[in-house]
């Protein structure tokens, strides 16, 4: 393997832990981390592509009829292959907020349309589960199995709020180790239920779940309560009988001591390759494994990891995700910048090595599980990548659609960080997001005001998140508190200027006759001229 540089153009800003990436019909797609990009992409939903070294964006838009999906974080993402005669869709569980808000909600998000220029519209619609239903969660994982003609989903591990009543002042946004129960339900009905096994004793979290068939194996993991990731490896056996289903969990000794780690599918069988990845709160795993799935179990073999750089070794933190069957995509933070635009290295891990006059152009592929620089490692955001690799077509797309980072106001120039009214209370050192479209910075509405206008943040004026969304969707005038804007207004009317009807003064003027009878007396005129000699 050996490591290939990426020059991440006009998006560094975008691509930062966090956010997930999946693929739909060759596109791999990037949403959840970007909380307020100005006007370029209103769903926050961006298209990646690797061609020649670079990373580039575009915006990806939605149907009509779609769900709202909320910018998630760490959430199970599973990816669904094209079955009667329904597309290739992904499902979504979970996940955090940029508001630190945790979602218990299932969502499906496939493919709607594709224009004549190759642009992609993509559907979201969210599923109801009933019965007994995992509570909100992040750093799970969802699963497919399928058993005598039927499929089923399983949901296992993650983590979640401390329950409110044990909640104080001093540990109100604690996280704790969810049970370490395993749902299993039908995409159909939404009937969901709930199973607990002796051997699955403590909650886990960032652990890898890879399945084949009716079998899933839970790799690795970190818990809480224990702090600890210990070489854990279960296999699931899920049989779907006609009545109700029947599982079973055995604990296999082939574990490794692993968590957040980067999945690759490299084949048409069920082989991997496990990339990064933590043993313990101060140390990375630099090892890399291969992974094989047969009708026999799972078999583990050690295999040689890449050169790696500086960068990477001395780093921290790492995460990334699956290229396709020929690589990786591996990021780790620049330390030590204070730089926004520059503060992660990119890289191409190459599985194969490259054949003379290939083209540069990139395969995508998927992945599973990555991590962030928080404390612990393991409260990380992890990306998600799509699988079953297909090459892009970069020549019909249009260049229209392509995020800029450029675009973006400065903060420095647009007030950020600024006193935007007399009331303001952003402060740089304690904001926290309002809306949940924020994340780096908070969400900020133009002032029409005058010739030049100003910039208000939206939190100041009071606004709504329906009414922040419909404002920065186009090009609508917004008048702010302090010049005679109400916080309910979506648009500020044009004022009306009546032209003015002036009707032409008529001016008469009247012919005077002279006076005759005033005639200055001939001893009058003597005495002038007298003077004036």
């Amino acid at each position: 393997m050996s490591l290939q540089p990426l020059n991440p153009v006009n998006c560094e800003g975008l691509l930062q832990p966090g956010c997930s990436l999946l693929q739909l019909d060759g596109e791999v797609l990037l949403f959840g981390q970007k909380g307020w990009p100005k006007r370029s992409c209103p769903t926050g939903v961006f298209g990646v592509r690797f061609k020649q070294g670079e990373l580039r964006l575009r915006a990806i838009s939605f149907s009509n009829d779609s769900n709202y999906l909320p910018p998630l974080r760490c959430p199970a993402v599973c990816r669904l292959d094209p079955h009667d005669g329904l597309p290739e869709s992904y499902l979504i569980h979970g996940g955090r907020t940029p508001n630190n808000e945790i979602s218990s909600s299932l969502y499906v998000l496939s493919m709607d349309s594709r224009g004549c220029n190759r642009k992609l519209t993509l559907r979201c619609k969210e599923k109801d589960l009933v019965g007994e239903v995992p509570d909100a969660r992040y750093g799970h994982t969802i699963s497919v199995v399928q058993s005598r003609g039927k499929t089923a989903f399983v949901v296992f591990g993650g983590r979640s709020n401390i329950p409110t009543e044990e909640r104080t002042s001093e540990n109100w946004n604690s996280v704790i180790d969810c049970p370490p129960q395993v749902f299993l339900f039908d995409l159909e009905f939404g009937c969901c239920s709930a199973y607990t096994f002796p051997e699955l004793g403590d909650g886990q979290s960032f652990h890898a779940a890879l399945a084949r068939e009716d079998r899933v194996y839970f790799l690795g993991g970190h818990s809480l309560k224990s702090d600890s990731r210990p070489p854990r490896l279960f296999c699931l056996h899920v049989e779907l009988l006609q009545g109700s289903p029947l599982l079973s969990c055995d604990t296999l000794d082939l574990g490794l001591s692993i968590s957040s780690a980067i999945i690759s599918r490299t084949g048409p069988s069920h082989e991997y390759i496990i990339l990064g990845g933590y043993q313990s709160n101060a140390q990375k795993r630099m090892q890399c494994s291969s992974v094989t799935l047969n009708d026999k179990g799972i078999n583990i073999e050690p295999m040689e990891a890449p050169k790696w750089t500086p960068d990477i070794v001395h780093s921290r933190t790492w995460y990334g995700g699956a290229a396709g069957e020929l690589g990786m995509l591996l990021a780790v933070p620049a330390e030590g910048r204070s730089c926004q635009t520059d503060m992660h290295y990119f890289y191409l891990v190459n599985f194969q090595k490259k054949v003379e006059g290939e083209d540069d152009q990139t395969q995508q592929g998927c992945s599973q599980d990555l991590t962030d620089n928080s404390t612990p490692l393991e409260d990380s955001e992890e990306l998600y990548f799509g699988r079953e690799p297909h090459e892009l077509e970069y020549s019909s797309d249009g260049e229209d659609d392509k995020y800029n980072e450029k675009d973006e106001e400065d903060e420095s120039q647009s007030g950020y960080w600024i006193k935007c009214c007399r009331g303001c209370q952003v402060d740089a050192n304690t904001w926290e997001p309002y809306y949940s479209t924020e994340l780096h910075r908070p969400a900020m509405i133009f002032c029409s005001k005058g010739e030049a206008g100003h910039w208000v943040h939206a939190q100041c004026m009071e606004l709504s998140e329906t009414l922040l969304l419909k404002l920065s969707q186009g090009n609508k005038k917004y008048f702010c508190l302090e010049h005679g804007g109400l916080p309910q207004q979506e648009m500020t009317p044009p004022p009306k200027v009546m032209p003015l009807q002036r009707t032409p003064l008529k001016v008469k003027v009247k012919h005077r006759k002279s006076h005759t009878g005033t005639k200055s007396s001939h001893l009058k005129k003597s005495v002038f001229r007298r003077l004036f000699d």
